[in-house]
């Protein structure tokens, strides 16, 4: 089995990648999934993220209030790594029991997808590593036309993350995604190609 992580900074396309991926046949952990099911009501995560920021954070039916909590962190990088202190442990505790399983089934090739790989893992853990990539006045539009942030709002999630310096540097392939969508598929293809050449031959190994 090949052990796939893919990432890429906010707007980057990432998430277009991933769903060439699946179509093409990669088994896909999507760490997002995994965020909403150990943040789900009644949960011990979601109780502990209720206590550190307030009952505000909280929907009247229970659920996460997704835009209250990220007012609260946006402005607060203190806020932003307690939030993730609480989090990404239980995210991490699952992925590697969905990538244990997809070994277990023989799947060939498992692509986990997850945005703060470099923030918060060590991509050395990976076989490969892919980044979707865009330059950063492509992905302010983005923002502003998908979720209609402010440009101040869409600067402050950019800056929250890493830059791309390390993370081309660290990647075994960079997906630049700067053109149309035709031009986002050729690359990703390619770049497909090579992980099952890659599992092909960790196969025979």
């Amino acid at each position: 089995m090949l052990n796939v992580a893919l990432t890429g900074n906010i707007a980057a396309g990432k998430s277009t990648v991933v769903s060439l991926f699946r179509r093409w046949g990669a088994t896909i952990i999507d760490a997002d999934e995994l965020v909403r099911e150990v943040e789900a009501p009644g949960t011990p995560i979601l109780a502990a993220i209720a206590r550190r920021f307030g009952p505000e954070v909280l929907a009247p039916d229970g659920t996460l209030d997704r835009a209250a909590l990220r007012t609260k962190v946006l402005a607060d990088n203190t806020a932003l790594t307690a939030l993730n202190a609480l989090v990404h442990p239980a995210v991490e505790r699952r992925r590697e029991a969905l990538v244990d399983a997809a070994w277990k089934r023989g799947d060939r090739i498992v692509v986990n997808d997850i945005p703060l790989l470099f923030e918060a893992l060590d991509p050395d853990r990976f076989d490969v590593v892919v980044l979707v990539d865009a330059p950063v006045p492509v992905r302010r539009a983005r923002l502003e036309a998908l979720r209609g942030l402010t440009t101040e709002d869409a600067d402050r999630m950019i800056a929250a993350q890493q830059g791309p310096e390390r993370k081309r540097r660290k990647s075994q392939h960079v997906i630049d995604n700067d053109g149309t969508l035709e031009d986002l598929e050729r690359r990703a293809r390619a770049v497909y190609n090579d992980l099952e050449r890659r599992a092909a031959a960790k196969e025979q190994a």
